[in-house]
């Protein structure tokens, strides 16, 4: 678990990934890799086209519509060649020295999975080329890694803002209580405010979590809050020009509902500011 790898697309949100995985990556003095996908099912290796039986003999036909594909393939590697290159000058600028570069054709997924053992931070932006565009939907694919990478994922939104304070929305779970250690002992917040906050049932006891974490040297400040937990979430992050909000992928009561189910797409998609999900 050494490398930070940021998922490189055509979409709108690369620019934000580059920037803050080269930020997470001179915080960490991690590896940097940059990864782009080409999704076998908008590029598949081979086309299949037996199923169309209206073509019946016309074999010259179906040898073309196979050469147009492989084309059409050979162009989108290309495209994401120089779109990785791009992605290389970009963080090279930001300040990263010798970043990797990786292509892959497969699944996003699965590709990631098979990554995870070197993977130490991801980062992918919220919304990927299927969506780009289109209001604030979350990407498919966004979704899908969330639930299956059991890694740090920082989820890159807006321009990129090299963060001076942190917010972690904390529940009193096991993960959330991690993730406390996780802010305490981590090189990515040394030298950051942060804010120590959660929604909902009194009995939450910040008193430990804020100890430890003014233990390790961060100014840290409380607050509990009412209502529903995302936009309380938010309004808090707007109010007090929270750069980053810290969360566990799995809590329990209240904050395991919008973690675990439709609310946590609704946190990430209402974000403005990027949101690392601790697992």
């Amino acid at each position: 678990m050494t490398n930070v790898i940021a998922c490189i697309d055509g979409s709108s949100s690369t620019a934000s990934v580059c920037d803050y995985s080269a930020w997470a990556a001179q915080r960490l003095e991690a590896p940097l890799t940059l990864l782009h996908v080409l999704d076998h099912s908008r590029y598949p290796v081979e086309a299949d086209f037996s199923g169309n039986l209206s073509l019946g003999g016309r074999e010259h036909l179906m040898q073309e519509l196979a050469d147009l594909d492989a084309q059409r393939n050979r162009l989108a590697l290309e495209q994401g060649k120089l779109m990785l290159e791009a992605a290389r000058e970009r963080v090279v600028a930001d300040g990263v020295s010798d970043p990797q570069q990786r292509q892959r054709h497969g699944d996003l997924v699965e590709s990631l999975t098979e990554l995870e053992d070197e993977m130490r931070l991801l980062v992918i932006g919220k919304q990927g080329e299927e969506h780009d565009g289109i209001g604030a939907r979350l990407g498919d694919n966004v979704e899908k890694v969330i639930r299956a990478i059991h890694r740090p994922i920082l989820v890159a939104a807006g321009e990129f803002r090299a963060p001076q304070t942190i917010m972690l929305a904390y529940d009193g779970s096991e993960t959330t209580r991690k993730g406390v250690g996780m802010l305490a002992d981590s090189p990515l917040f040394k030298g950051l405010d942060c804010h120590l906050v959660a929604v909902g049932p009194r009995e939450v006891d910040l008193n430990w979590a804020a100890d430890k974490l003014t233990a390790s040297g961060l100014e840290v400040r409380t607050a509990m809050l009412d209502g529903e937990v995302e936009p309380e979430l938010h309004k808090y992050q707007r109010a007090h020009s929270v750069d980053l909000i810290v969360m566990g992928a799995y809590g329990h009561s209240r904050i395991r509902e919008f973690l675990v189910g439709s609310t946590t797409n609704k946190m990430i998609r209402e974000a403005s500011v990027p949101h690392l999900l601790l697992r």
